[in-house]
């Protein structure tokens, strides 16, 4: 099951949400574990894959990327 960040837009706090791809779809209704609020924005993350049994970060765009990168 995927694990989610969210970041409260009330108090700021950061959290994590483990849920179906279905849950997300079905309107999956958040509640900051500080406050309470129910405002909260996912947050865009960066995984981890395994290879050979070593975490290896997924390939990303930027100064330090590999010529073939995004395009």
């Amino acid at each position: 099951m995927p694990l989610y960040d969210y970041r409260c837009e009330d108090c700021g706090e950061v959290f994590e949400v483990r849920a179906s791809i279905k849950e997300k779809e079905d309107g999956l209704v958040l509640e900051c574990p500080m406050c309470g609020s129910t405002e909260a924005r996912q947050r865009l993350t960066f995984a981890s894959v395994l290879h050979g049994g070593k975490p290896s970060p997924m390939p990303t765009c930027g100064p330090s990327a590999r010529s073939g990168c995004c395009g």
